[in-house]
C-alpha cells in the first residue's frame, strides 16, 4: 500500500530562479527519475528529499513494524507520530511497506527496482547482500541503475562495521576539533556536518554525476558514500594550516577562528550576538566608520597585524566593549545600510519569520 506525502505545496513563481522545485512537473530536473529511498533517520533521508525536490518520485520503503525510527523520535507528550522530524524529511516522498524477508514483499521490491533509476540504502556494510539484493544482483534486473549506499565509514576499510553517529564522523574527521570555544574545548554542534553534508548532500551530489553518466552510458554504479571521509576531505581551512606550519591552529589563533578582530562574534548589550565577518580591508575601514573608530583602520591583518598576537587580542577587546554597550536591535539598525558584513546572529525562530527566508521557510514547516 502506498500513502502519499505531498505537505505544504509551493505556490507557483514563474519569474524566480528555479532553485528549490517540489513538485514532479515537467518542468523539474529529475522529472521521470524514480528514487527508491531505503534510508533511515537524517542522512539518507534528507538525500531522498533534495532529489524529491528536484523533480523525482522518490518512493520511501519501510518495513511493516516500526519503519523508520525517526517516527518516534523528539515527540512532543501525548503527540502521535510521525514526528515533524519524519514529516520534515519526508515530503514529497510516497511511502510503501514492505518486509524484505518475505517473498511476497522481496518481489514487490525488485519489481520497483525493475523501474528505478536511483536507490539510496544507509544499513551497515554487507545487509543488502544478505538480504540478496547486492548492486550486482540488482543491476542484472536494471543495468542502469544506481544505487548509493550511505554508511558513518565506508563500506570497506578498519571500521567498516563500526557503528557511530553525526558526533563520532566529526570527531574522527578532524572537524570536532576545530569547533572550540574560547577556553578551546569542542562544543556540540546542533548542526548535524556529518549527517548533513558528509551523508545527505555528498551522496545528492555523487547521484546526479552518476545519473549523468548512466543516461549517456546505460550503465549505473554503486556509490560508496562515507559521511567521515566526506567530511574529512573537506576539511581545508585547517589543513592549509597544517601544510603552511606543521599542526592545526587552535581557536583564536588563525584567520577563521577568533584570532582577527575583524571575524568574531560579540556580545551586545542584551545579551545576543553579532557576527563580524569584516574580512577585506574596504569592508574593516567601513565597519570601523559605523562604530565612530577611525583610528582602527590600520589595525587589520591584510595590512600587517599579527593574526592571533598581542594587538589582535587588545583590539577584539576594544571592540567587543563598543558592541557591548548597544542592544543586537540598535547594531542592526545601524549597521542597515552599511557594506560591511556585520549581522545579527539570529535565533532560528527569528530567522523563520525574517524577510529573507520568505520563500524558503516552509522548508522547516512540517
Amino acid at each position: 500500500m502506498t500513502e502519499s506525502l505531498d505537505f505544504h505545496e509551493r505556490p507557483e513563481a514563474p519569474e524566480a530562479p528555479d532553485a528549490h522545485p517540489s513538485s514532479a512537473s515537467a518542468e523539474t530536473p529529475l522529472a521521470g527519475v524514480t528514487v527508491l529511498d531505503l534510508t533511515r533517520l537524517l542522512p539518507g533521508p534528507l538525500a531522498g528529499l533534495r532529489l524529491a525536490e528536484l523533480g523525482a518520485h522518490v518512493v520511501k520503503i519501510e518495513d511493516t513494524g516500526a519503519g523508520d525510527y525517526a517516527r518516534e523520535m523528539m515527540l512532543n507528550d501525548g503527540e502521535p507520530p510521525p514526528s515533524a522530524f519524519w514529516r520534515l524529511l519526508n515530503r514529497g516522498k510516497s511511502v510503501e511497506r514492505l518486509d524484505l524477508k518475505r517473498d511476497r514483499d522481496r518481489a514487490t521490491f525488485l519489481d520497483w527496482v525493475v523501474r528505478a533509476d536511483v536507490l539510496l540504502e544507509g544499513f551497515r556494510p554487507g545487509v543488502m547482500a544478505r538480504l540478496g539484493f547486492d548492486y550486482a544482483t540488482l543491476a542484472r534486473l536494471r543495468p542502469s541503475l544506481v544505487m548509493a549506499s550511505i554508511t558513518g565509514y565506508g563500506q570497506h576499510g578498519p571500521m567498516a562495521q563500526a557503528a557511530g553517529h553525526d558526533i563520532n564522523y566529526i570527531g574522527y574527521a578532524g572537524v570536532l576539533d576545530q569547533l572550540g570555544d574560547a577556553s578551546d574545548a569542542p562544543i556540540v554542534p546542533n548542526f548535524q556536518i556529518g549527517d548533513l553534508y558528509g551523508g545527505g548532500q555528498a551522496a545528492v551530489q555523487a547521484v546526479l554525476a552518476a545519473l549523468v553518466a548512466a543516461q549517456r552510458t546505460g550503465r549505473g554504479r554503486w556509490l560508496d558514500i562515507s559521511m567521515t571521509h566526506e567530511v574529512f576531505r573537506s576539511n581545508l581551512v585547517p589543513a592549509v594550516a597544517l601544510h603552511r606550519q606543521g599542526h592545526v591552529s587552535r581557536a583564536g589563533q588563525d584567520l577563521l577562528n577568533g584570532g582577527v578582530p575583524c571575524y568574531q562574534v560579540y556580545r551586545t548589550q542584551d545579551g545576543r550576538f553579532m557576527a563580524v565577518g569584516a574580512l577585506e580591508l574596504k569592508f574593516w575601514q567601513t565597519l570601523c566608520d559605523v562604530l565612530g573608530r577611525s583610528d582602527w583602520k590600520a589595525r587589520h591583518w591584510s595590512l600587517g597585524q599579527p593574526i592571533g598576537g598581542d594587538d589582535a587580542r587588545a583590539l577584539q577587546s576594544e571592540v567587543a566593549a563598543v558592541f557591548a554597550s548597544a542592544s543586537q536591535a540598535e547594531w542592526t539598525l545601524r549597521f542597515a545600510d552599511a557594506d560591511c558584513c556585520v549581522t545579527p546572529v539570529l535565533r532560528l525562530e527569528e530567522a523563520m519569520t525574517h524577510a529573507l527566508f520568505a520563500q524558503a521557510r516552509e522548508a522547516l514547516l512540517p
